[in-house]
């Protein structure tokens, strides 16, 4: 922030602020955004269904090996 004031780009410390609440919120809707698009190709996507089981079961498996040496 203070070099931002410093530079003369912001007069004051509100003025740095809300422009980076700005940014964020532009970063946010650009995330926003892209997981809405990968929500409509998965829910358009004429490919089955995984069951949830096959990818489950042995990350499961692999979580119990480690937890039982202790990893």
């Amino acid at each position: 922030m203070d070099a931002r004031l410093e530079s003369g780009a912001y007069s004051s410390a509100s003025g740095v602020l809300r422009a980076a609440l700005r940014a964020l919120d532009r970063e946010e809707e650009a995330l926003n955004e892209i997981m809405r698009e990968k929500i409509r190709e998965a829910i358009d996507d004429p490919a089955p269904d995984i069951n949830a089981d096959v990818v489950f079961d042995p990350i499961e498996r692999l979580d119990a090996e480690r937890m039982k040496s202790g990893q």
